[in-house]
């Protein structure tokens, strides 16, 4: 660790960590794995980012990144090696108010971001959970509760301020390198380390937010009248539901957030829910924004949800696939399913102008079981989904491999993207080195 030390640059003091530090057990880990590295860096700026690159290469050293360490796959820390935590990083500039143009730095929380616009009357939608960084999901997507209305997050992303893998500086921008901003829109991981965001936010002020339960039959009919719903509600309506079971059949825990702070537009948008089936609960109100992605959510990572995560995606849902989402919710070693809606806004963009090829797609199931027997089970329960699903999302993955690369960036995508990886990080220094695929 003294050779660490000894080889960083003075710009470095005092931000590099080693096991030795009382820093060091708070930013090991990730929010699902357990991380042993040689030492972790605080950086403070891209000069700090770039001298951070050349001290892990001078001393032969893997690189993860982190902006928040909620990523599934863990690869926000790794063993023996350097763990570059974007935290420091954590800036919100409202650049043009009339735009609605602010510049995010990659370390920035989410909650912190929705706290820093909404005096503005701005807000980005980000994901469900105010602790996630702003790094992860503005290179790989975004689902957030605004998706229908607003888009994935980086389809308002603008301009990014990148550090190459050779310490190089630059500015993303449709200007001056669109093909590094088509790629750090969507697979950015493999490309550079982010440092800032320039994102068009939407005018928002307060939103609908209702909780809703609702019985699933066997054959999943509720389900499909759920996605019929979500499909054909104006863009103002989100929904994400929970599978859990219920005896030899489901509930589901529906969320809905409607953008707009007309009572009668939300009531209007909420309304079909309510003829899906069986709905037992029902509550809602008019929330913030700041609400949803609370700083009541931010907290440190310890490795505190281990769990093993894939997805995929449905183009609306048939009777069969309907069928699939109740046995994998109701098998004996049953898999937490969730299901978010799409569409809307995230069919604007064609399936080639970001790395996101996914336009057409209804609906994003999410699978996820826990430790002991996480990744078997997983893998039986996703046997019941995989025949139904088309494509995959980079950040709901706990395993990529080759396979699940090429179903989230699929085709002609898949092969820009090596392709770019392969001419701004030749060598595969920020190449993540995930877990190895799921059994079977």
């Amino acid at each position: 660790m003294k050779d660490i030390l000894r080889a960083a640059p003075a710009r470095l003091a005092g931000r590099i960590v080693t096991p030795d530090d009382k820093r060091y057990p708070h930013l090991r880990s990730t929010y699902t794995t357990v991380g042993r590295p040689a030492a972790v860096v605080l950086p403070e700026s891209a000069d700090d980012i770039a001298a951070a690159l050349r001290t892990a290469q001078e001393a032969g050293l893997r690189v993860a990144v982190r902006s928040g360490g909620h990523g599934l796959a863990g690869t926000g820390t790794n063993d023996d090696g350097l763990v570059i935590d974007l935290s420091a990083l954590h800036r919100v500039d409202v650049i043009d108010r009339g735009a609605g143009l602010v510049r995010v730095e990659a370390g920035a929380r989410w909650a912190g971001v929705a706290q820093a616009l909404a005096p503005h009357g701005l807000a980005i939608s980000s994901g469900d959970h105010g602790n996630v960084g702003v790094g992860g999901i503005a290179t790989g997507g975004g689902v957030g509760w605004l998706v229908r209305r607003y888009g994935l997050t980086i389809d308002r992303v603008r301009a990014v301020e990148v550090v190459l893998a050779d310490g190089t500086v630059v500015r993303a921008d449709p200007q001056t390198d669109p093909d590094l901003l088509w790629v750090m829109r969507g697979a950015g991981a493999g490309a550079g380390i982010a440092v800032a965001f320039e994102i068009e936010a939407m005018e928002l002020g307060a939103v609908g937010y209702a909780h809703l339960v609702a019985a699933v039959d066997p054959a999943g009919e509720t389900l499909r009248r759920w996605a019929d719903v979500a499909t054909r509600a104006p863009r103002e309506l989100s929904t994400a539901v929970m599978l859990a079971p219920q005896g030899a059949t489901a509930a589901a825990f529906i969320t809905a957030v409607v953008a707009s702070d007309d009572e009668g537009t939300v009531q209007r948008a909420l309304a079909p829910l309510l003829d899906i089936g069986e709905v037992a609960v029902q509550q809602a109100r008019m929330v913030h924004y700041t609400d949803l992605v609370s700083t009541a959510h931010l907290h440190g990572n310890a490795a505190q949800m281990p769990s093993s995560t894939t997805n995929g995606m449905l183009t609306g849902v048939s009777r069969d696939a309907a069928r699939a989402l109740v046995r994998a919710t109701t098998a004996a070693d049953p898999v937490l399913v969730q299901l978010r809606s799409l569409g809307g806004a995230t069919h604007d963009p064609g399936p080639a102008d970001t790395a996101f090829a996914h336009r057409h797609q209804d609906v994003l199931v999410v699978a996820s079981a826990f430790p002991p027997h996480d990744r078997a089970r997983l893998a039986a329960g996703w046997a019941h989904l995989a025949p139904h699903v088309d494509g995959a999302y980079v950040n709901f993955e706990s395993s990529p491999g080759r396979a699940t690369f090429r179903r989230t960036y699929p085709g002609m995508t898949g092969d820009r993207v090596l392709d770019l990886w392969k001419r701004y990080d030749p060598e595969g220094v920020l190449r993540p080195r995930p877990r190895p695929p799921l059994p079977g």
